[in-house]
């Protein structure tokens, strides 16, 4: 079946969407296992695979070179790497997929946070040869401080061990010895492959008879997401106030955004934050009309039986169940700019939801080897990848969830105040 023959109608649009990323060391075969999984499932136009060809005979490349599929950058064609984030769609019967193929060399640890800092599930890919070594350790920790929840183990490359169980056995036995040390990663499936000749990525593999597995489009197709949202604490960043300017619509007053966590439904109590005042929704409004109940992560517009004061930026929550609120903020961050550094005591505008608020850096608590998860206490400043902790003193009181609790609520970005340049992603502790 082709992608043009999956049906683009409700069902198509209600299908389960699933956001994930590939990390690897170079040429551990992340595009090349993308361009593979695209071709195997029938997700690619026939004039993409005749140009992918020619392109591969005129390299002189022994095999059809699927990675051209993701590599778009010229600068990526000409080294055959990936550089920066390069995003994907594609659909089954079963799913409908993003794909973030994120860059695996050190110096673009930026764009892997940026392309994985929405997935559901990392594929970390290990060259079967060599095994785990640092780099499979970076990207193990960055999936587990962006709290990736599902991790594919894929061991590529198996043709070059003679298939064998034994170099298969001891690359997992590696990773979860030092997954162990992590946190947020609760599920780790391994599969063997062989993203150049197809292996266990959308067929069977009949020379890996001893691997019980699951194939990679199998456990993509199935893995549960549906606990990764949170659904009990309820909020809803306020986006844009909807006042009409016309006859039909004189009296109508609604709050536009995006649900971050909970349910919504007619007739709950919610509470505003910053002002306190508390009121009951009267209706949620959508595209399609009035709906009963709104959760993560829909987009919709909401009325409220009292004529409050609300603004961008405000966040709608219920009484029972506020968030957290507060002017000092404990937070990793990942330091994006090339051209300026984190110092102690340097201001920047922190955006939070649909707020922004001027920040100070109170303290750098320390920075993180993210090789061997050593601390790093005694350089307090941030260049371009470095990781690490620090305290931050806002202007405003921001209203938040931590990272673990709630991804959305739980972030930020820093921005220099000169420049506005996005320098820092940051996850609230």
């Amino acid at each position: 079946m082709s992608h043009t023959d999956i049906p683009y109608d409700e069902g198509y649009l209600d299908m389960d969407l699933l956001r994930f990323t590939t990390a690897g060391s170079v040429d551990d075969g992340k595009s090349t296992l993308i361009g593979r999984l695209l071709y195997d499932s029938k997700n690619t136009f026939e004039d993409q695979i005749e140009a992918v060809e020619a392109t591969s005979r005129k390299r002189g490349d022994e095999n059809v070179n699927l990675a051209l599929l993701t590599d778009g950058l010229r600068a990526e064609r000409e080294q055959g790497i990936t550089i920066d984030v390069a995003y994907r769609y594609f659909a089954t019967p079963k799913r409908k997929f993003i794909i973030a193929d994120t860059p695996g060399h050190i110096q673009y640890t930026r764009n892997m946070v940026t392309g994985a800092s929405t997935a559901n599930l990392a594929i970390v890919l290990v060259d079967a040869r060599t095994g785990v070594i640092e780099q499979t350790c970076r990207h193990a920790f960055i999936a587990n401080l962006l709290r990736i929840r599902h991790v594919i183990l894929a061991v590529n490359k198996m043709d070059l061990v003679d298939h064998k169980q034994e170099a298969f056995d001891r690359i997992v036995e590696d990773f979860k010895t030092f997954a162990s040390r992590l946190n947020n990663i609760v599920d780790i499936t391994p599969i063997p492959i062989s993203a150049l000749h197809g292996d266990n990525v959308v067929v069977k593999s009949e020379k890996m008879s001893w691997y019980e597995g699951p194939t990679m489009l199998y456990q993509l197709e199935n893995v549960y997401i549906g606990s990764d949202h949170n659904h009990v604490d309820a909020r809803f960043p306020v986006q844009w106030v909807i006042r009409p300017h016309s006859d039909e619509h004189h009296d109508f007053r609604g709050y536009a955004g995006r649900v971050a966590g909970g349910v919504f439904k007619p007739g709950d109590d919610v509470v505003v934050q910053p002002s306190g005042f508390t009121t009951k929704i009267k209706s949620i409004e959508t595209l399609d009309g009035p709906v009963d109940e709104a959760f993560a992560p829909l987009s919709f517009t909401m009325t409220l039986e009292d004529e409050i004061d609300i603004s961008r930026g405000d966040m709608i929550a219920k009484p029972n169940n506020p968030p957290e609120k507060g002017q000092e903020i404990e937070a990793m961050i990942c330091w994006f700019s090339e051209t300026t550094q984190l110092q102690p005591r340097g201001k920047y505008y922190l955006r939070h939801t649909t707020k922004e608020v001027k920040a100070v850096v109170e303290e750098v608590r320390y920075k993180v080897n993210i090789n061997t998860l050593h601390k790093i206490e005694d350089d307090q400043t941030f260049t371009l990848n470095e990781i690490g902790r620090i305290t931050l003193r806002t202007s405003a009181p921001l209203h938040y969830d931590s990272y673990r609790r709630n991804r959305q609520t739980g972030s930020f970005v820093l921005i220099d105040v000169q420049s506005n340049e996005t320098v820092a992603a940051g996850m609230i502790m």
